[in-house]
């Protein structure tokens, strides 16, 4: 696979950054060690130490298991949340667009989550090969995937559900799902993912 552009690494290293930053804020505000924060995400405290050192580049599943265990969005160990109410919000998926674990799958947080709203808008660009088998997140949440672009094939159910362009899935994302793209170009979705009310506890 080529080298990443240049802007593409700028932009990982950022998020990595804001990864580092906000796990330590998390752990601070929870008074949590590392064997705690391990404890609760079942991410080691090797790791959790490395990431917080910006020494390792997690997968996406691990950002998730982290995410749950601290009772957190997803989103908000991608980017800040908006800091102005405003109704209106223009956002653009190729200035938000990078590769924010150590997998094949490129993230845009088109809308972060906001406790007002409940949910967060992704999209997703899954590149050729990528599969990703994910654990059960917090009780009650639901994701939705609709493609735009591609082929790729949810788990859902226990049974992998192929997916085009225009095809969409809503799943209860608490139990085990998946994705995956074994096409030869890109498959690109939006993945709107909504949490129960009063939940996730912190943005």
């Amino acid at each position: 696979m080529p080298n990443p552009p240049a802007t593409e690494v700028a932009c990982s290293q950022e998020v990595s950054r804001h990864l580092a930053e906000r796990l330590r804020q998390l752990r601070a505000e929870r008074g949590w060690s590392l064997d705690r924060a391990a404890q609760q995400s079942g991410v080691s405290k090797a790791m959790l130490g490395q990431i917080e050192r910006g020494e390792s580049s997690p997968t996406v599943a691990t950002l998730w298991k982290i995410a749950t265990g601290f009772d957190c969005s997803l989103s908000s160990f991608l980017v800040a949340p908006p800091e102005a109410p405003e109704q209106t919000l223009l956002r653009r998926a190729d200035a938000l667009r990078n590769k924010p674990a150590s997998d094949d799958m490129l993230v845009a947080p088109l809308f972060p989550h906001e406790a007002r709203f409940g949910f967060e808008l992704l999209e997703l660009t899954l590149l050729p090969g990528y599969e990703r088998l994910s654990e059960p997140h917090a009780a009650g949440v639901v994701e939705h995937i609709i493609v735009l672009r591609g082929q790729m094939d949810v788990l859902v159910d226990g049974a992998w559900q192929p997916l085009g362009p225009g095809e969409a899935v809503r799943f209860a994302a608490d139990r085990p799902h998946g994705y995956r793209n074994h096409g030869a170009v890109p498959a690109v979705c939006h993945n709107l993912i909504h949490y129960p009310p009063g939940a996730p506890a912190a943005d």
